[in-house]
């Protein structure tokens, strides 16, 4: 399980995103780069990252799922995910 504080962080790096995206994509068209540089770093979208949707955790996320590697075989098993079985020949 991550921290709750960097799951936090993430959520308020996606609301800046949501936030200033006509205003950069606007300043993006004028190439207006020194307006650029006077929005938060935080409302790039490359800075947002991935997070598995149950436990937060970054790495070995499945992007088709929204879940973790971990969390994804856990409900594969328990039959939570429809149309995903346990290969077998």
């Amino acid at each position: 399980m991550a921290k709750k504080a960097w799951i936090e962080r993430d959520k308020k790096r996606r609301a800046l995103v949501k936030k200033y995206a006509p205003l950069r994509a606007e300043l993006k068209a004028k190439r207006d780069y020194a307006g650029l540089a006077q929005i938060p770093r935080n409302a790039s979208p490359v800075r947002v990252t991935n997070r598995c949707q149950l436990s937060g955790r970054r790495h070995a996320y499945l992007r088709k799922f929204g879940v973790s590697r971990l969390e994804f075989r856990h409900l594969a098993m328990n039959g939570m995910i429809p149309g995903v079985t346990k290969a077998s020949w």
